[in-house]
């Protein structure tokens, strides 16, 4: 196999490999149960209790003691349709200034947050994205109780009652509460705690339990996190399919290290998974909302499906599995965290439990991690993420430099042998093996490395799918500009610059290459810039970018290089 051969293959196996994560991508996608058009609905706000009467279940994981096997709903609940919003009951707004967040009275979840720093689009810079939300389809909620070994005890159905309705952190503030309470019919005291942070995406929640029965109580605390799927427009590879972003839950524990879970996997097993730390969480692009456990008492991590012969809801947790006793008289916290916001690096990083793992940069992690943290320090210099980029694909063309030079030489040599292997292909006519032996005498007489001319581009694949993944998950370069036309490097050339470029840069490079002998070779290597040109059309601009300037730096080396050859070989 000559190295035309082994380049074309390689090239055409990178393409091939995007194509399979946009199918994958497309297959994940596929709802379980989406074609019915109607949902069975939790239970409605008139529905719910307080006084200490019984909540209804609806969601409300099982008790530890109690049977392994999800909680149903209520037949007597009503259905209506998955577009109407969740049942409610009055909000607490929290402003932060990272945040804006909805608590809903009716049993104290997480119902809506706004992201303030992250736009929707460059376009709409004053509304922000919306990351939790209880209205419409897509559904993306945090829910919290306790469960009551004998006792009632609040669950995410019941009733809350607050002092307050808009809650703001003060500028000479580094933290904001927001105080919930309950009082059962045994006379016990339940609050419910947020506290939301300056500068953070944590959310504290932690149930104070004051036992003023004339027994103990017995409970556990449960946090979960409500989804349903809906296929989002998102990036977009035109007749390609959208790019392969990973929508679903995610867990992590010491035993088991991190692991995905996708919605067909909750929706086909429930996951019981017992632990003493860790994570879960629920990933979607570029954001995350996770349950923290805090440390000491052991969990179970779970995953539930409600709805099962409609469009399902996706439910997943932790719940304590040693329950807590407060004797009479008593009182005790229950403490909960969460982070709920952008996957950003450094903060993943600082954050507890390995959370950096949720930034996901698929099996070129070894690859990609060194180089976002190198485009980051240069980004701290230059304040570009596209000079950055330019500067990232110059560093990586001084690194293979030796490499690249000794590559760039034997394609040299192969183009000054093409007349030489033109006489051969004549003289031999059809004898391929014949004509093989003699061209890899002459390899041999002339020092030439048949596979070397391939090498770069071997080598820029890796580099290349990397850093594809780094601009398509890593949220710092979202809506990160660039220069001129190009405002978000996370998207598509908006008018195609880029992909242009990069195609001439592809065909000025084959120009300096040795062509070969094989016709049909010939008319595929010549095809290939319009066809990566194609395909790079609904690339992310940053991609693409990385990649012209790659072939630029590599035609100037490779003529410098040839030149060089070109004016030793005149000399003898």
């Amino acid at each position: 196999m000559d190295f035309h051969r082994l380049a074309l293959f390689g090239a055409l196996g990178m393409v091939l490999l995007l194509l399979w994560q946009s199918w994958l991508e497309y297959e994940g996608s596929k709802n379980p149960g989406a074609q019915n058009a109607a949902v069975t609905q939790s239970a409605s706000a008139s529905g719910v209790q307080g006084g200490g009467q019984t909540a209804p279940t609806e969601g409300v994981p099982q008790t530890p003691t109690a049977s392994a096997a999800p909680a149903s709903s209520s037949p007597s609940q009503p259905a209506v349709p998955v577009s109407q919003s969740l049942p409610s009951n009055s909000r607490i707004t929290v402003e932060t200034d990272l945040i804006r967040a909805e608590i809903d009275t009716l049993g104290g979840d997480l119902r809506k947050l706004e992201l303030l720093t992250y736009p929707v689009t460059l376009d709409d810079p004053n509304t922000p994205f919306v990351l939790l939300n209880d209205a419409g389809a897509d559904l993306f909620l945090i829910q919290a109780g306790l469960l009551g070994a004998d006792q009632d005890a609040p669950n995410h159905h019941t009733i809350f009652e607050s002092s307050v309705s808009n809650v703001r952190l003060s500028p000479s503030a580094d933290r904001v509460s927001v105080d919930l309470h309950w009082i059962s019919k045994d006379g016990i005291r339940y609050s419910k705690v947020f506290t939301f942070f300056r500068n953070s995406y944590y959310v504290d929640v932690d149930f104070v339990v004051d036992n003023a029965s004339a027994k103990d109580w017995s409970g556990y605390r449960y946090d979960q996190i409500l989804r349903t799927q809906v296929v989002e427009p998102g990036n977009s590879l035109g007749f390609f399919g959208a790019m392969p972003t990973f929508k679903g839950a995610a867990i992590f524990t010491p035993e088991d290290k991190y692991q995905k879970i996708d919605f067909e996997d909750m929706f086909d097993a429930n996951l019981a998974k017992s632990t003493s730390s860790g994570w879960v969480a629920m990933l979607q692009h570029y954001f995350v909302g996770a349950l923290l456990p805090k440390s000491g008492p052991t969990y179970e991590f779970y995953s539930n499906v409600t709805q099962r012969d409609s469009a399902p809801r996706y439910l997943v947790g932790y719940k304590t599995t040693q329950p807590t006793v407060i004797p009479a008289g008593g009182s005790q916290t229950l403490s909960g965290r969460m982070y709920v916001g952008p996957k950003e690096t450094q903060r993943m990083i600082e954050a507890e439990n390995k959370l950096e793992l949720t930034v996901d940069y698929g099996w070129l992690t070894p690859v990609s991690s060194p180089l976002f943290w190198v485009m980051t320090y240069i980004h701290k210099a230059v304040n570009n993420w596209g000079v950055a980029i330019i500067l990232l694909t110059l560093l990586v063309k001084l690194i293979f430099f030796p490499l690249s030079a000794a590559s760039y030489k034997s394609m040299a040599r192969m183009k000054k042998m093409q007349p030489r292997m033109q006489t051969l292909k004549e003289r031999f006519g059809d004898d391929k093996q014949k004509f093989q032996q003699a061209m890899m005498e002459i390899y041999k007489k002339e020092k030439i490395n048949p596979l070397g001319g391939c090498l770069p581009i071997l080598i820029q694949i890796p580099v290349f799918i990397a850093l594809y993944w780094v601009l398509l998950e890593s949220v710092e370069l979202r809506q990160a500009p660039f220069a001129l036309w190009i405002q978000d490097l996370s998207l598509q050339d908006p008018y195609y610059v880029l992909p242009i470029l990069m195609g001439a840069s592809m065909f000025g490079q084959q120009l300096l290459n040795p062509a070969p002998m094989d016709p049909m070779q010939q008319k595929i290597m010549m095809a290939l810039p319009l066809v990566f040109t194609i395909f790079f059309l609904w690339f992310p601009s940053g991609l693409v970018l990385y990649w012209l300037v790659n072939n630029v730096l590599s035609i100037g080396q490779q003529w410098v290089i040839t030149r060089k050859i070109q004016a030793a070989d005149s000399k003898t």
